[in-house]
C-alpha cells in the first residue's frame, strides 16, 4: 500500500515498506539528496527535516509517520520566507565550512524561527542543540539565526 503525503508542498506517493525511514525513502525513492545521512541514531541532526512544520530527525522516523501529513526538506526552503531568510544569513555570516550539517541546521533554525520571532541566545542553543557541527561553526549560527530574526521582523 503507498503511502501519500505532500512533499514540499506537492502531492506525493512512494511504494515503499511503511518502516523504511523518511531519510532513506526521499534519498533513495525520491532523489532528493539535499537531507544528509551522519550519525542513523537521531543525535547528529544532519537529517533534520519539518514533518507538519516541526523538525524532526528523518534517520529515525519511520515514512508511515508522514501519512497524509505534510513533510519539507531543504530543498524546499529557498521558496519558503523564513527558509530564505535563514539561508541568506548563512550566506552573510559565512556559516558553511564543510557544509554537510548545514541542510540539518537550516532546518532546525528554520523550524524555530517560525514558532519564536525573537530567539534569545538561549532559545538557540536549545533549538539547536541536537545539530552538531564538526567544523565548530556555532558562533556564526547563532549570529546568522538572530540576522534571519532581524530580517523577518
Amino acid at each position: 500500500m503507498p503511502v501519500k503525503f505532500t512533499l514540499n508542498g506537492k502531492p506525493t506517493s512512494v511504494d515503499v515498506d511503511p518502516s523504511t525511514p523518511i531519510l532513506w525513502t526521499l534519498r533513495d525513492t525520491l532523489g532528493l539528496q539535499g537531507t544528509k545521512f551522519g550519525c542513523g541514531m537521531a543525535m547528529c541532526g544532519a537529517c533534520t527535516v519539518h514533518l507538519n512544520g516541526q523538525a524532526i530527525r528523518s534517520c529515525i522516523t519511520p515514512i508511515s509517520a508522514a501519512e497524509r501529513q505534510k513533510l519539507s526538506t531543504i530543498e524546499a526552503q529557498a521558496g519558503d520566507k523564513v527558509g530564505k531568510a535563514v539561508e541568506d544569513a548563512w550566506v552573510r555570516h559565512d556559516v558553511a565550512q564543510c557544509g554537510y550539517c548545514q541542510s540539518g541546521q537550516i532546518m532546525s533554525a528554520t523550524a524555530l524561527l517560525k514558532g519564536n520571532k525573537a530567539p534569545s541566545d538561549a532559545d538557540i542553543d536549545a533549538a539547536m542543540a541536537g545539530n552538531i557541527c564538526r567544523c565548530g561553526t556555532y558562533v556564526r549560527i547563532r549570529a546568522a539565526i538572530h540576522d534571519a530574526a532581524k530580517t523577518l521582523a
